[in-house]
């Protein structure tokens, strides 16, 4: 039965969480949000007159520039979800979609996203103005951005990348990730699947972050028995896209907290080179696993955690 108020959008996707798309914490792992998220930007091509974007034998595609995503209810395996996504605003060349992750049996928002995406050729990448069915389907599919899909704790406003692995050193940024790319976590045009990014960051976080959560749960007054942590809010910007075979590094710093959140960057760098692939900033909390609750950051914990903080941080 649907307890929550209608939602804007046209369905996208619909499916559910497998048991091994949940993590330690004992739900739906970030990587798996993102793919939801690219298997309905694909829906969501198709309503725009562009059914064979994501296909080997496409002549335009949908790039990805940034995700913005909040993750507002837990999913657990065996949940069925379904997905809604429609246009918040087009240009000449680029559009931002809404893009809103359901759970199916209560209406209740798993999590929501808004993605930048460009019109680009398949495989090099180039960038070339909208069909003008999709312009014109675009208007039918227009939707206002719901309060709970509203940027919270992080700014969208455009920036100009700072990472690299030079600046990074500088910084003391720890490694948290090292490898190479295989051809399965690439798409059809040979360029790294968008959950490679959010997903490795997770794969690499535990001992960045554990320390953090550590002196937090230190420091509650009410200490869990049992916590790990979740990410409320992140804004992932694709900067340019790694190919099979190349390298990346991940290296992260926490830039603040308050009361009740950590606020963190990860970038994604070619070790080599130096140069960045892709770079973001996350909102965390410390979670108690029992009572499925945040643990409070008092203010000795902030003051604990503020000898860790880099300055001048920034995506």
């Amino acid at each position: 039965m649907t307890t929550a108020e209608p939602l804007p959008g046209v369905e996208t996707w619909r499916g559910g969480v497998n048991t091994w798309d949940c993590d330690e914490m004992g739900h739906m792992n970030v990587r798996f949000y993102v793919t939801r998220a690219m298997e309905g930007l694909a829906g969501l091509a198709a309503e725009l007159g562009l059914p064979h974007a994501f296909t080997p034998y496409a002549n335009a595609t949908l790039l990805v520039k940034e995700h913005h995503v909040r993750f507002l209810r837990e999913a657990h395996a065996g949940a069925t979800l379904h997905m809604l996504g429609g246009v918040i605003e087009i240009s000449d060349t680029e559009a931002r979609l809404l893009q809103l992750l359901v759970h199916s049996a209560t209406g209740e928002l798993a999590a929501t996203f808004q993605t930048t995406v460009v019109h680009a050729t398949p495989r090099e990448g180039e960038v070339f103005p909208w069909p003008q069915i999709t312009r014109d389907r675009a208007e039918a599919l227009k939707v206002q951005v719901p309060e709970l899909a509203r940027a919270r704790s992080i700014d969208l406003s455009p920036f100009t990348p700072t990472a690299g692995l030079e600046r990074a050193n500088a910084l003391g940024l720890q490694r948290i990730g090292l490898g190479a790319l295989s051809p399965h976590e690439c798409d059809v045009f040979s360029r790294m699947r968008a959950e490679q990014f959010i997903g490795r960051v997770s794969d690499g976080i535990g001992a960045f972050i554990s320390p953090f959560r550590d002196l937090i749960v230190a420091h509650a007054e009410h200490p869990p028995t049992r916590f790990g942590g979740a990410v409320l809010e992140y804004r992932l910007a694709y900067l340019f896209w790694p190919r099979p075979g190349d390298r990346v590094e991940l290296r992260s710093g926490l830039i603040g907290s308050d009361p009740r959140t950590m606020r963190m960057v990860h970038w994604m760098l070619e070790p080599t080179t130096g140069l960045p692939w892709a770079t973001s900033e996350a909102v965390a909390v410390t979670f108690d696993l029992d009572a499925r609750k945040v643990v409070p950051i008092t203010p000795a914990a902030q003051t604990a955690l503020q000898a860790f903080v880099v300055d001048g941080l920034a995506l």
